[in-house]
């Protein structure tokens, strides 16, 4: 399985710039790519060490196809990697550049074999941004330390009834005055649909309080229509949803030079 082109897949969400060559996005990405390895109990240290082979790979290669990874601090024990990506185009482009260069596919192969040792499943999935739905300013992906993202799964036939909530939502946010901003994405292929995410990221863990008081401002700002909308959907469109914690692993991410440079202590200290 290739790291940043896991074929058969189409694309999603979840970062977002106006080509991936550029470095890490300054503004919500049109699509991102999530790769969610399930790390097997007892390993995460060696499947990090392991996994380190990937930038390290990427990065003699060349290659313009940043992403960030991360571990889960709630749920199942996994590391997820996320691509953002402008299109489709600029996927194929990727992989054309992998395809042309023998040195890089062959190290890729030999990283996918071996990550087999420290992996019990992965998943890959794509998603497509939803800026309609999406709250507050774009962070400064290069400082985010820790992510909070929530898995909506949403019932068939309900999909215009949940994004009118989350317009809802979105909008009661702003009038609160918050801070705290969050990107949704709406998943396109890789698991069961229609499931959306919504993705809040902090500089350090303490700012997982203020993502907290957010949601409480939020509701304190909302008219009695929104708060209608909202549990409406709740009962009748959503199915579930799961919020979990994830910590940014700068030993398995793969981030442009002036990134790194930017704070030394955290992205070189390996």
């Amino acid at each position: 399985m290739h790291r940043i082109l896991p074929f058969l897949v189409i694309s999603a969400a979840a970062f977002s710039c106006t080509t991936s060559a550029q470095g890490l996005p300054k503004t919500q990405p049109k699509f991102i790519t999530i790769i969610r390895e399930e790390v097997k109990v007892g390993r995460n240290d060696d499947h990090a060490r392991f996994e380190s082979g990937w930038p390290a790979a990427l990065e003699k290669a060349k290659s313009p196809d940043y992403y960030l990874a991360m571990t889960s601090l709630t749920g199942p024990n996994e590391a997820w990697f996320v691509t953002p990506w402008e299109s489709h185009a600029s996927v194929a482009e990727s992989m054309k550049r992998e395809d042309k260069d023998p040195v890089l596919s062959a190290e890729m192969a030999r990283l996918s074999l071996g990550d087999a040792e420290y992996t019990s499943n992965a998943r890959t999935i794509h998603a497509r941004a939803r800026t309609e739905l999406s709250a507050g300013e774009f962070p400064d992906v290069g400082k985010a330390r820790f992510f909070q993202i929530t898995v909506w799964r949403v019932r068939f036939g309900h999909q215009q009834q949940f994004e009118e909530a989350a317009k809802a939502y979105a909008t009661a946010r702003v009038r609160s005055n918050s801070k705290e901003g969050y990107r949704f994405y709406e998943v396109i292929a890789g698991m069961p649909t229609p499931t959306y995410l919504t993705i809040a990221s902090v500089e350090n863990y303490a700012g997982l309080d203020h993502i907290a008081a957010a949601d409480q401002a939020t509701w304190k700002a909302m008219t009695s229509e929104e708060t209608g909308l909202l549990r409406q959907a709740g009962t009748v469109a959503v199915i579930s949803s799961e919020p979990n914690n994830f910590k940014v692993d700068p030993q398995m991410s793969y981030v442009p030079k002036e990134t790194r440079e930017k704070d030394t202590e955290f992205w070189m200290n390996k």
